[in-house]
């Protein structure tokens, strides 16, 4: 068995992302394909390395698992509402980091980013109790996978 994602792609990501969300989105990838711990505990018994299509549909966060060739292996949703009030918050953080930034105020920018990682922290915690039972993860998959979620999210305000 292989544990692992070997891919992500988001599907339905807004084209107007700001260069700060857009640059997270490319660091999360880069991080889960260097290193990751992603294994599926329902809906399949094929060993990974495994494809994930990560969207939001009607209110659910799809994690849509595949084998590395794309095939479907299964489908597993979670209701988005638990997520909302970090994401909210995260989404408020990423536009005060980049008023700081055009600003030039690096104590104010610093102090943004302890708040950022604390809310990565608690996004993780969220996301690894979600997917018990459903899927196993280590922290930092859930950390980065989080940061997905507020990627996605970013399209669902946009309407």
């Amino acid at each position: 068995m292989n544990p692992r994602l070997d891919s992500v792609v988001l599907e339905g990501v807004s084209p107007n992302l700001s260069p700060f969300m857009d640059a997270d989105r490319q660091q999360a990838v880069t991080d889960i394909a260097a290193a990751n711990h992603f294994m599926p505990l329902t809906g399949t018994t094929k060993p990974g390395p495994y494809a994930l299509h990560l969207s939001i549909a009607e209110g659910r966060l799809i994690f849509d698992i595949r084998d590395r060739y794309g095939l479907p292996l299964t489908a597993i949703g979670l209701a988005l509402g638990p997520f909302r009030r970090i994401v909210k918050d995260y989404q408020i953080l990423i536009d005060s980091h980049i008023l700081a930034v055009q600003e030039g105020r690096e104590s104010r920018i610093q102090a943004i980013d302890m708040g950022r990682r604390g809310l990565h922290n608690e996004g993780a915690d969220l996301m690894l109790q979600r997917l018990r039972g459903k899927i196993e993860i280590d922290f930092d998959t859930a950390r980065r996978l989080f940061t997905l979620v507020c990627v996605l999210a970013q399209r669902v305000s946009a309407r």
